[in-house]
């Protein structure tokens, strides 16, 4: 008997880092891997584009910082390591200290950046409106390696194990090597891929300009599936375990089950008719997405019946991120708002003095947000 007691220890002290091991490879090789309260390293938050960030805000967030850039953004910011990496239509990604604003390192692209950053492992990825997609080291904003495609990238960049996966305008969707930028796979359809692709169980999802939302293999870029999307999508795919939700310019938001690939619902507000550029925020119980209708627009995940619509006195582009019990987005006419998941009403609104296109970046309880005059704002709790 003393010698179990004795070896059992012995045996969990072996197996113990073995089983670690197991569960956190398993979880980084589906896409799945958590994102904590402390990062929002991906244009929506996570590789399924959920849009719910781990942590809150307080109740009336104040201006902590603000960072001039020389021209707008329309690229949202993210957040990694401590550090905001926001692109500009200057032709400039920044890396700026998360706490106080402080540029860190900048680096000049050969054009205009539409795409929002991301970073993966070190490393920051961005495409620009020349079509060149780069790899910069996340520390010192030195360049590792660029990629030409032949259109501009307005998608945000994805990624599965050694996998960085992007959509250009030349009408593709791209699998490079992201230690080295070697071409692994390359898709064409037949339309502009703007959103950022999302992935989820080894899968790649995208909904591009030729109406179709397309399903793919990762590994070797094999098409599953192509399904109706019912008209150009100029969003990314939101993915709630295998669904997928996303609005369109034929003035719809459209639920599919994507391991089916069947449509499950079709929402469209019954007297404004306008398009969604905004990609979806979802939870386990809400889609949430703004339209150019000048509404915020909350549906039950499940069936697709409205919940609540929230007016804004212009039209939103602004991707909202879901954090507590409110959405906050911003809109066109410079207002950023919070908007209560329960009652659909105003929980807090900050004119920032200029549109907003780009959306919120969200963790350790601050968001950033950058608008139509080039400043970046960092909100938080004095």
């Amino acid at each position: 008997m003393i010698l179990c007691v004795i070896q059992i220890p012995r045996l969990l002290r072996w197996l113990l880092p073995v089983i670690l091991l197991i569960l956190l490879s398993g979880s980084q090789s589906f896409g799945q891997k958590t994102i904590p309260g402390d990062d929002w390293p991906l244009f929506r938050g996570d590789a399924q584009q959920t849009g719910v960030a781990h942590t809150t805000l307080p109740e009336n967030p104040a201006v902590l910082w603000t960072f001039q850039a020389g021209d707008m953004f329309e690229a949202s910011a993210v957040i990694s390591n401590n550090l905001v990496y926001a692109a500009s239509l200057d032709s400039n990604v920044y890396a700026l200290q998360f706490d106080t604003g402080q540029l860190l390192w900048q680096l000049k692209a050969a054009a205009g950046l539409k795409a929002s950053p991301s970073v993966h492992r070190g490393t920051v990825f961005i495409g620009d409106e020349s079509g060149l997609f780069y790899a910069i080291d996340a520390s010192t904003g030195k360049l590792n390696w660029t990629f030409e495609t032949n259109g501009e990238i307005m998608s945000a960049a994805n990624f599965y194990g050694k996998f960085v996966l992007f959509g250009s305008y030349d009408n593709h969707l791209y699998a490079l090597d992201a230690k080295t930028g070697a071409l692994k796979w390359k898709f064409e359809t037949a339309g502009y891929v703007n959103g950022m692709p999302s992935i989820y169980d080894g899968k790649v999802a995208i909904a591009g300009c030729d109406g179709l939302l397309r399903l793919f293999e990762i590994q070797d870029g094999g098409e599953l599936s192509q399904t109706e999307a019912g008209g150009y999508v100029a969003a990314g795919v939101a993915i709630w375990q295998n669904f997928g939700y996303f609005g369109n310019f034929e003035n719809q938001v459209r639920s599919y089950d994507l391991d089916k690939a069947e449509p499950l619902w079709l929402y469209r507000h019954p007297r404004r008719h306008f398009p969604f550029y905004s990609s979806a925020a979802v939870t386990d119980s809400l889609v949430v997405v703004g339209g150019r209708d000048k509404m915020l627009h909350a549906l039950r995940r499940k069936t697709g019946e409205s919940l609540w619509t929230f007016g804004t006195r212009a039209k939103i582009d602004s991707s909202p991120v879901i954090a507590g019990r409110n959405a906050y987005f911003g809109s066109t006419s410079g207002t950023l708002y919070a908007v209560n998941l329960d009652t659909g009403q105003s929980a807090w609104e900050f004119d920032t003095g200029a549109g907003i296109a780009s959306s919120p970046a969200i963790a350790k309880s601050r968001l950033v947000i950058g608008n139509d005059d080039g400043v970046l704002f960092c909100f938080g709790r004095k």
